[in-house]
């Protein structure tokens, strides 16, 4: 059987909010947290408050944007399964393409699926497409029998409920009561997680 696993980046394979970091740059930082906070919480809908979160964000040149996102610091353990299995392994997010390609093609070394940003040159003027998660899961569905889904927030659960199997994960902070629920493992730690991911190779 052929397996895809399908990961969450903010919060699951980074061990901190990315927004959140670059927010410092504008002195933004209290308001993009707490929106984030809503956001994962799921009392502001993803959409709504990422393209907010974006607007706010968007005076910061995209090169210097790049700069802050390669320092955010990766979970280990992850990297190393995702290096090990990075021809069935994929990064599901909400983040910009813009903002985090390099890092997933440099550091993580695997397919995936963002929202899609608008810019001219250096500067990010506008958002394309902002991701459906659910859709991201079907287009990997073509091509494998099995999906499995890992992720903390509210902006997982469809993506979930499109997988087989639902790992929700809380090794940055608590995956939040919607996505449990909706969950076939629940854990807080990164060894854990990649031995139960290891059972599906």
């Amino acid at each position: 059987m052929k397996t895809a696993f399908c990961f969450d980046l903010d919060g699951t394979v980074t061990k901190q909010e990315i927004l959140p970091l670059i927010s410092k740059e504008v002195e933004l930082h209290e308001e993009i947290s707490l929106l984030t906070q809503l956001t994962l919480d799921g009392l502001i809908a993803f959409q709504t408050s990422f393209k907010l979160r974006v607007k706010l964000l968007s005076t910061i040149p995209i090169s210097k944007v790049a700069e802050v996102v390669d320092k955010v610091i990766l979970d280990e353990n992850i990297v190393k399964f995702i290096h090990e299995n990075k021809e069935n392994c994929f990064i599901v997010t909400g983040n910009l393409d813009v903002w985090v390609k390099n890092i997933i093609e440099t550091k993580l070394q695997c397919k995936f699926y963002s929202s899609v940003a608008e810019f001219q040159g250096d500067q990010l003027t506008g958002i394309t497409k902002v991701l459906d998660k659910a859709h991201a899961i079907k287009e990997i569905r073509k091509d494998y029998d099995r999906i499995i889904a890992i992720g903390d927030s509210m902006n997982d659960c469809s993506m979930f409920q499109k997988a087989d199997i639902g790992i929700a994960y809380g090794g940055t902070h608590n995956p939040v009561n919607s996505l449990v629920k909706l969950s076939n493992f629940v854990t807080f730690d990164a060894q854990s997680l990649t031995r139960t991911l290891q059972n599906y190779k």
